[in-house]
């Protein structure tokens, strides 16, 4: 029985039009801006962050394998992500520049265990590292929520179609006030369900934040 067999240069083609296909279609896709930080300290901004589920409350992110921070990344018990807002898209450029102290000049502070907590940005979360998965030239990094909290209510900082971008609410429409269909495990905390009411997880102390090693 014959069986058809890819040569390889054919294969290095697809896997090109792949990745063109997929850089093309994602600058469609608008990306919420964060910033990732870890013990160290280290830190990157991130468009890949995401809810994964509720019950338990767990979160996502990717780094890259090639990354300068990824080892730290993948040494950490713990991480901080934080919600950038329309003012910090210069912190957020300063979190993607490489060779530089991306903590110098930057406000925050210090958890007990390290973790750095940015306090210029908006919101926050951190959580416990729970699974890393290899996933083609990044890894993925799943973590349980254990603290958090919003400082400040601010448009988010988007990343669209290769450049920065807001948010501009639209008139509300009867099919936005039903219920999820339980398709996306982050719906109900992105509608605010999540911590509603002033229950957002307790802050732990910190201390100042002092300046970090070149990346």
């Amino acid at each position: 029985m014959s069986r058809n067999i890819t040569p390889p240069r054919a294969q290095e083609t697809a896997n090109v039009a792949g990745e063109t296909i997929l850089r093309r279609t994602l600058r469609r896709h608008a990306a919420g801006v964060t910033i990732i930080t870890v013990a160290g300290p280290a830190g990157f901004t991130a468009t890949s962050f995401t809810s994964v589920s509720l019950e338990p409350p767990l979160v996502s992110f990717c780094v890259a394998s090639a990354a300068s921070v990824a080892g730290a990344v993948q040494r950490a018990d713990r991480f901080a992500v934080h919600l950038l807002g329309s003012d910090d898209a210069e912190l957020a450029d300063r979190f993607a520049r490489s060779g530089v102290d991306r903590f110098a000049g930057t406000a925050g502070a210090y958890e007990p265990d390290g973790l750095p907590i940015l306090t210029a940005a908006p919101a926050w979360l951190s959580a416990r590292t729970v699974a890393r998965h290899r996933a083609g030239d990044h890894v993925l990094v799943v973590g349980a929520v254990d603290g958090g909290g919003v400082r400040r209510e601010a448009p988010a900082l988007l990343r669209h179609d290769g450049a920065y971008a807001t948010t501009k609410r639209l008139p509300s429409s009867p099919s936005s006030s039903s219920s999820s269909s339980g398709e996306d495990p982050g719906a109900a905390a992105r509608a605010g369900r999540y911590g509603d009411g002033g229950s957002t997880p307790p802050v732990r102390s910190a201390r100042p934040v002092r300046t970090g090693r070149r990346e």
